[in-house]
């Protein structure tokens, strides 16, 4: 629902039931301002996620905001959105808060819900976070397993910048795994991916790797 249309058609179910005496419009409200709520919570999250990324500083707000929108969509039956919520929640954790073992059943929770719809690009969010678990665990087999599913999902879907940004992810496996010919190699395909699609941060990111293995 769109614009004035939620406003309007939330004032129409207050009047109905303030007015009109139908108690059944109160649940229809929650309906509606649910549907709205939840986008913008994410909406809301996903800015303070990146400005985490910029200053790295914590705000607590970002968490809250993916918790309620992963309560609502539950709520509205949205299997989709609960999936990309509950990938958020679980970024935080890990990303925000460095302990992927917290973050990990969200995650996993994440891509069950997307999968089950078809959900392919939280899909490929989620098994993506999930391999930099099994990294920081030490299963590397599995890591790369599961960064290969998220480089490929992303392909799958035209995701151009996220399957440079996972090629990138697979550079700094292979070094840490001692095979920097393949790193090299993962970053080259990256660097084409990347301005193909003119994913400049990707870019960045891209010289970043190549520093940091060379060294």
């Amino acid at each position: 629902m769109q614009g004035q249309d939620w406003v309007e058609r939330a004032g129409e179910l207050f009047e109905a039931a303030m007015f009109g005496g139908d108690t059944s419009a109160l649940d229809r409200s929650d309906d509606v301002l649910d549907a709205v709520e939840a986008p913008l919570s994410m909406a809301r999250g996903k800015i303070l996620h990146v400005r985490f990324l910029n200053d790295r500083e914590e705000n607590r707000e970002e968490v809250v905001l993916f918790e309620r929108a992963a309560e609502l969509y539950k709520r509205l039956g949205d299997a989709s959105g609960e999936a990309d919520a509950l990938f958020w929640v679980g970024c935080w954790h890990q990303v925000v808060k460095g302990d992927g073992v917290t973050g990990r059943p969200y995650f996993e929770r994440s891509y069950a819900l997307a999968r089950s719809v078809g959900d392919r690009m939280t899909m490929s969010y989620a098994i993506r976070h999930l391999g930099f678990a099994d990294k920081d665990a030490g299963d590397f087999d599995q890591a790369h397993e599961r960064l290969t599913e998220s480089v490929t999902l992303r392909r799958e879907i035209g995701f151009r910048p996220g399957e440079a940004a996972g090629l990138v992810a697979l550079a700094y496996l292979a070094a840490e795994t001692g095979d920097p010919t393949a790193a090299f190699h993962h970053l080259d395909e990256a660097q084409s991916v990347a301005e193909n699609c003119g994913a400049k941060a990707v870019s960045g990111w891209i010289e970043q790797a190549r520093t940091l293995i060379r060294s």
